[in-house]
């Protein structure tokens, strides 16, 4: 599925993801490929982006996440990249 995260500053990540683990206001998400349309607010945390790779860490508080037509795609008040 493609993942991308972006913040009012630039674009964090936009990629290619296996899986997706983000902090919704009210408790961690799991995104899988072909996960039915969906659409949650932020909290403050980490959005953990697993690829074929490895995994990519983004630090994000506040913002949006959407699921639709396999495309992840996270817009955050703030978004801050650390590499694992």
């Amino acid at each position: 599925m493609r993942v991308s995260v972006i913040s009012a500053e630039r674009s964090v990540f936009d990629g290619e993801a296996t899986a997706v683990v983000a902090p919704a206001y009210d408790g961690l998400v799991g995104i899988l490929p072909r996960h039915a349309p969906f659409m949650t607010l932020l909290g403050k945390g980490t959005v953990k982006i697993r690829r074929s790779e490895g995994t990519k860490n983004i630090e994000v508080s506040g913002g949006f996440l959407q699921v639709a037509s396999d495309v992840v795609r996270v817009v955050a008040r703030s978004a801050s990249a650390t590499d694992t």
